[in-house]
């Protein structure tokens, strides 16, 4: 008999009531985003207070203004996380059936759209208020590693985004039924990576830690774009080997296409999630290298 995980008995729902004939209830994903806003908030606040970090000495923004910067990026985040979901994944279908992009809260959001929404808001109220948009980029792009974590893990609670079939002993038995059908023999158990706790791991734990070390140790926020640059290789590396052993977007996958490649030539191709991560490297790589330590200039 393979050996493998049996997926923990956690509820998605934190607890539920029910008030004037209606259910409300509190899940494990409301709170990831919550509480990765909060986590956001704070460290972004005592980097703002801390004024040794910056160039200068002299922080782009005041700690009072991270609480209006959020409203921006929380709106980012929702309005380009859906869009980019309609435009990079299921595009056809919701050409034909426009109504229901708004339906958001029967899911579909993409990270890469919802990262472009937070550039888009985070850069406009940056000119809006006169700071200086790669110091915000920056500021930015070292607080969003815990909410990534938290994501992750919900995601995992969930049941949803798990990975291909496996035989490893640390492959887990989702109990949803689409986790269940991966051809295998009647009456066996389908045991697939659990490839949300790779990214909790990669795009939250590695990424934030080196993030934070660049940061309070290596004062990065001394180079302009350094952060940022981190941040989008870090992530586009991480996600873009995930990818390999993520499930595919069902809308790719075919008999002619069993892995669900976005683009393939000859059985050998991309995913989606590997083609949109490839710009993220570059630019990452960009912003990351494009600024020397003034002792190397020196050199």
């Amino acid at each position: 008999m393979q050996a493998m995980i049996q997926f923990p008995d956690i509820s998605p729902e934190i607890f539920s009531i029910s008030l004037f004939g209606m259910e409300f209830a509190l899940r494990w994903y409301a709170l990831a985003y919550i509480a990765g806003i909060v986590i956001a908030w704070r460290l972004a606040v005592t980097a703002l207070k801390a004024p040794q970090l910056w160039p200068g000495q002299k922080p782009p923004m005041q700690p009072a203004q991270v609480e209006d910067l959020l409203t921006w990026i929380i709106i980012g985040v929702i309005l380009g996380g859906r869009l980019g979901f309609v435009l990079f994944y299921q595009p056809g279908y919701y050409l034909s059936h426009p109504a229901e992009i708004l339906r958001i809260w029967q899911g579909g959001m993409a990270f890469h759209g919802g990262l472009i929404g937070v550039i888009v808001a985070s850069w406009a109220y940056a000119g809006r208020h006169g700071i200086a948009k790669i110091q915000m980029a920056d500021l930015v792009a070292y607080t969003v590693p815990p909410g990534l974590l938290l994501g992750r893990l919900a995601n995992f609670i969930n049941a949803e985004l798990w990975g291909r079939p496996t035989d490893l002993s640390w492959g887990v038995a989702f109990p949803t039924q689409s986790a269940q059908a991966c051809g295998q023999a009647l009456g066996e158990i389908c045991a697939r990576h659990p490839s949300q706790l790779y990214e909790a791991a990669l795009e939250g734990l590695i990424l934030g830690g080196l993030l934070l070390w660049l940061t309070w140790r290596r004062h990065s926020l001394k180079r302009p774009g350094l952060n940022l640059g981190v941040f989008l290789a870090g992530y586009g590396m991480a996600r873009f080997l995930v990818e390999f052993f993520r499930q595919p977007d069902a809308q790719f996958v075919s008999p002619d296409n069993p892995l669900g490649l976005a683009w393939h030539l000859g059985g050998y191709g991309l995913t989606m999630g590997q083609m949109l991560s490839l710009p993220m490297i570059a630019l990452g790589l960009y912003f990351a290298l494009r600024h020397k330590p003034k002792q190397e200039q020196a050199a």
